[in-house]
């Protein structure tokens, strides 16, 4: 018993460092497995797998590589342990993944694999061999069912890696996997929101232009009909004027309703004098004075210029229905790439994207742009409404 005790200190010994290996792997797929859940873009979460990944399994370098069409990859995430030169750097972008790379036999098979660098050949065997590098172990990440690229881990000096380092792998080409799935389908919805609201605009106006081309352009004519007969009518026929003169005020505000009607469908001020004109109107049409302060270089696209006019729109009803406030700041500017938006009350304040505003479909408009919107009313102390959209996207 006494001869066996060296072997059971070193089985327990084994079995507390596999506990410390364990403890420490849960520890990184967490941490970065909320980052994902976060929905942090996926460049960021890329860095952070790489990192902790390569901490992990003790590697001198890692690097996430995207497979091309062109038989080469693309670096989209590297990391490299402070102790050892950042040999990546010579990568980053496009190489050539050759033949007997571990990256090449990853894109044959579809499956982990390892190889020492003595064995590849070509300019990549040289960049291994001149930084040290002697072992490299890749795995394949799959989205949806389609081999998307590989994940590899670097190891300096002459000695192996851990058998179980493929194993190690898996569990973050997983958030990789799904890093890239996320991105997509974040992608799919905006580009399916973009076209809902594309296609809805373009209803607007076609019905707006509808109703000015026919029903508002009739009704006016009629209008002019009945005041001519009432001009005409004999003076002996008092009630008869006093009926068409009423008709006629009647017609007068149906043709009212119908352009604010048409206003609130599709601005045709908008289409025809472009957005600075519109936010004017706008603010000379407000009952509560608006200070409008507009500084854009150029014509927007049609869409973020839409875009911009329903959020002054909306907000400036909104101060009319629920703020009490006495004034309204607007400022509109255009700068790196970015239009910057903010619409400011000092009223009652309180106010909640979702509660009835009419600011979940702007928030909607503003994601479809790849925008952000901010909402910031505390009660008591006004409203202010923070929007960003990129422009160059959209140019």
């Amino acid at each position: 018993m006494v001869a066996s005790l060296p072997d059971a200190v070193r089985s327990l010994v084994a079995d507390r460092a596999e506990l410390h290996r364990l403890a420490r792997a849960q520890g990184a797929l967490r941490h970065v497995a909320m980052l994902v859940a976060r929905g942090i873009s996926p460049p960021e979460a890329f860095r952070a797998i790489a990192a902790e990944l390569g901490t992990l399994v003790r590697a001198d370098c890692t690097a996430i590589n995207r497979y091309e069409a062109d038989q080469s990859a693309t670096v989209v995430a590297h990391w490299s342990d402070p102790g050892s030169p950042d040999v990546i750097t010579r990568l980053s972008g496009r190489w050539p993944i050759g033949s007997d790379t571990a990256a090449a036999a990853v894109r044959r098979t579809g499956a982990p694999k390892r190889r020492s660098s003595e064995h590849i050949s070509g300019e990549i065997g040289q960049w291994a061999r001149s930084y040290g590098i002697g072992h490299i172990v890749s795995c394949p990440v799959w989205v949806e069912a389609r081999l998307w690229g590989e994940v590899a881990v670097m190891f300096r000096g002459d000695s192996p890696p851990p058998h179980r380092t493929e194993e190690r792998l898996n569990d973050f080409v997983e958030l990789v996997a799904c890093t890239i799935a996320q991105a997509k389908s974040r992608a799919d919805l905006i580009d399916s929101r973009t076209r809902v609201i594309a296609a809805s605009d373009a209803t607007r106006r076609r019905i707006e232009r509808d109703l000015h081309d026919g029903v508002q352009q009739h009704l006016t004519s009629i209008n002019y009909d009945v005041r001519a007969a009432v001009s005409a009518v004999p003076p002996d026929q008092a009630e008869l004027k006093r009926q068409l003169s009423s008709t006629a005020e009647d017609l007068s505000v149906v043709l009212s309703e119908l352009q604010e009607i048409a206003r609130g469908l599709h601005p045709a001020v908008l289409s025809k004098s472009g957005l600075d004109a519109a936010l004017k109107m706008l603010a000379r049409r407000s009952p509560v004075p608006v200070d409008l302060q507009a500084s854009l270089s150029g014509p927007l696209p049609e869409q973020v210029e839409v875009t911009i006019y329903y959020i002054v729109c909306e907000a400036l009803t909104n101060v009319l229905k629920h703020a009490h406030a006495s004034k309204v700041h607007v400022d509109l500017s255009r700068a790196d790439g970015q239009i910057r938006l903010s619409v400011s009350d000092d009223g009652l304040g309180g106010a909640a994207v979702g509660h009835g505003s009419g600011l979940m479909g702007l928030n909607d408009r503003v994601d479809a742009l790849e925008g952000t919107m901010r909402l910031m009313s505390p009660a008591g102390e006004g409203t202010s409404l923070q929007i960003t959209i990129p422009v160059k996207a959209h140019a």
